[in-house]
């Protein structure tokens, strides 16, 4: 499954391809998406590589060659990228509760798809493919549908967050003020953080001292979710 962006920059390329026999700059790529940066067609184009839609032919300037495109008969940008949240109550105004770990599925509990990784950290791609479940007990949950994501660094340590733990999200679309949220980035970056307006920007805070904050538009900032809880491994 790829993201709008993905997919937007991969039919860009090859439609290019089809009509000029060479594939665009990286400044048209960035105009075509409305992108501040060519650090982002970057991650896009290496996106496609790995998931194996397009293949860079090394030794040559601007050699992109098209593999293969998605089906369009599926989800293939027909979302707005992945779409994590996080879960209902108290999490993100107050310190997350200690993390419970992960128990054998009983009658009871509830089994919650983990559906790959989100960055508490350096904005990292949170990925889209269902892998396995692990089994919650419902008391940990709330209202609506839920899933979970693998932490990756160490940004958010001091709100007891650690890599490799695993976060409980909820879907959800927006935020408080002090919540801890899952932060989609451009369309392309998924973020553990915690949320605060600043006048008219979001303010995407970590929990150390080590990582800065990130201030930015609304336009560039959408709301996947709030945390619920999380699971470690001992």
């Amino acid at each position: 499954m790829l993201t709008r962006k993905q997919f937007e920059l991969l039919k860009f390329i090859n439609e290019r391809l089809k009509e000029a026999g060479v594939p665009p700059s990286f400044d048209e790529m960035k105009d075509a998406l409305d992108l501040r940066s060519k650090s982002g067609i970057h991650r896009l184009i290496t996106a496609l590589e790995e998931r194996g839609f397009i293949r860079r032919l090394p030794n040559r300037a601007r050699a992109i060659e098209v593999i293969k495109l998605p089906d369009l008969g599926g989800n293939a940008g027909g979302r707005r990228g992945f779409t994590p949240s996080v879960i209902e109550g108290n999490l993100g105004k107050v310190r997350p509760p200690s993390p419970q770990p992960v128990e054998h599925e009983t009658d009871r509990n509830v089994a919650v798809p983990v559906m790959g990784r989100i960055a508490a950290g350096t904005p990292i791609e949170a990925l889209q493919t269902r892998s396995h479940t692990i089994s919650v007990p419902p008391e940990m949950l709330g209202a609506g549908e839920h899933y979970a994501l693998e932490v990756r660094g160490d940004s958010m340590v001091e709100a007891g967050i650690l890599d490799g733990d695993m976060a409980l999200i909820q879907r959800n679309e927006s935020a408080d003020t002090g919540d801890i949220v899952v932060a989609l980035i451009d369309e392309e970056e998924a973020t553990l953080k915690r949320f605060r307006r600043r006048g008219a920007s979001i303010a995407l805070e970590p929990a150390n001292a080590a990582y800065e904050v990130r201030i930015l538009p609304p336009n560039r900032v959408r709301i996947q979710g709030k945390l619920v809880g999380l699971y470690r491994k001992y």
